[in-house]
């Protein structure tokens, strides 16, 4: 293992265990301390350089984080809302991107910023709803299902565009998006219908007792398998490892203690490593440059307008005026499906290095102050 390097692995754990403990002192998400954590000892200090082994850890931990955001998007709450109920979150979602196409448009950037744009933090929205209590209201529901869809048809629709880009326009070629999206569904239905035929085959999985781990083992082949079929069928990984938490989700709605395990195994190292290793390719030689804040303050106002101004459309479902505002900055906020969107973006070559950095600079800034906007509108004077 010549690019096993001992030091840079125990510099990243160290780093990778303290962080949180820290984050939680100065109240502000993790991830931007991993990702300013990567920053310091890759391109400032050159203690770490990104090898092939922390690489290869790194993108398990992406895939893994696609996975969980999978778990996220249960789609059965679709079901019992029925078509009524997804009118505002779709509405918005449909806003959300109109906006974005017209202001990226204006700024004569590449489409797939608007998708970039399109995105939300289901894993930020959902535990400040919980905590507020308000989950459970129409307005929680609405602010809710909004994020839901964002982060699922943005996923899907960026898999379309990049199929289209790959074979310069909609041909023949683009046949396998539809057939990959086919197979996906008889996996889910063979699924389903296994653990409604065979249910105590499945039992183990949830067994939070059992010795050899099913239940992890379970999940890993899954989402491995799914993202080996994104390959095969040339739809980014990603897509495959967000897809794959999701037929989870759908086939064992009530995962009990494997929930817990597999967030525990994920966001415990490897996830922590991915935005430790995106600090570390971090191209430091941006930030010496004025213009490179003046644009990330641009595509920072206008994460928040393309969220915002839809927000507005609540109103009509009885949402008081401050509620909107609170619930229109909690859906600006941006976590991992835009950082994993941006690096989709810059393979493709739609985004440019530059562009990437500042959305990974973006994500930080929206997962910091969006959570902070709502309280400050959700507070009772």
């Amino acid at each position: 293992m010549e690019s096993f390097d001992a030091l840079s692995i125990i510099i990243i754990s160290l780093g990778a265990f303290v962080l949180p403990i820290l984050a939680k002192r100065i109240n502000i998400p993790a991830i931007v301390l991993e990702i300013a954590y990567g920053l310091i000892i890759g391109p400032v200090l050159g203690l770490v350089t990104s090898s092939e082994f922390i690489s290869g850890l790194a993108i398990l931990g992406f895939f893994l984080l696609m996975f969980l955001s999978g778990f996220e998007i249960e789609l059965e709450i679709f079901e019992d809302k029925g078509i009524k109920q997804l009118a505002a979150p779709f509405i918005i979602f449909v806003g959300t991107l109109s906006l974005s196409l017209l202001v990226v448009n204006y700024f004569e950037y590449d489409l797939f910023l608007a998708l970039v744009l399109g995105t939300t933090s289901v894993g930020i929205v959902v535990p400040i709803l919980r905590a507020d209590e308000k989950i459970k209201t129409t307005y929680g529901q609405i602010i809710f299902l909004s994020a839901l869809l964002a982060d699922f048809l943005t996923l899907i629709l960026a898999t379309v565009y990049a199929s289209v880009v790959k074979t310069d326009g909609f041909t023949l070629n683009n046949l396998n998006v539809v057939l990959y999206f086919i197979v996906i569904f008889l996996l889910l239905r063979l699924l389903r219908r296994a653990a409604w035929w065979y249910p105590e085959l499945f039992k183990r999985l949830f067994d939070a007792n059992d010795p050899e781990e099913m239940g992890i083992r379970g999940s890993l082949a899954l989402m491995l398998s799914v993202v080996g079929l994104s390959v095969l069928f040339d739809i980014e990984p990603i897509l495959g490892a967000f897809l794959a938490g999701t037929i989870f989700a759908l086939v064992f709605p009530n995962r009990g203690s494997l929930d817990i395990s597999m967030k525990g195994f994920s966001y415990g190292f490897l996830i922590p490593i991915f935005f430790i290793n995106v600090g570390l390719n971090y191209d430091i030689q941006i930030l010496t440059n004025t213009t490179f804040y003046l644009e990330v303050l641009i595509l920072f106002c206008l994460a928040i307008f393309v969220k915002l101004v839809p927000s507005f459309f609540m109103y009509f479902f009885g949402i008081k005026i401050r509620d909107i505002f609170a619930g229109g900055l909690l859906l600006s906020a941006r976590f991992s499906l835009i950082i994993a969107m941006a690096e989709i973006g810059l393979e493709l070559g739609l985004l440019s290095q530059k562009v990437e950095s500042e959305i990974i600079f973006l994500a930080a800034l929206t997962a910091t102050f969006a959570p902070i906007g709502y309280k400050f509108f959700s507070i009772k004077k």
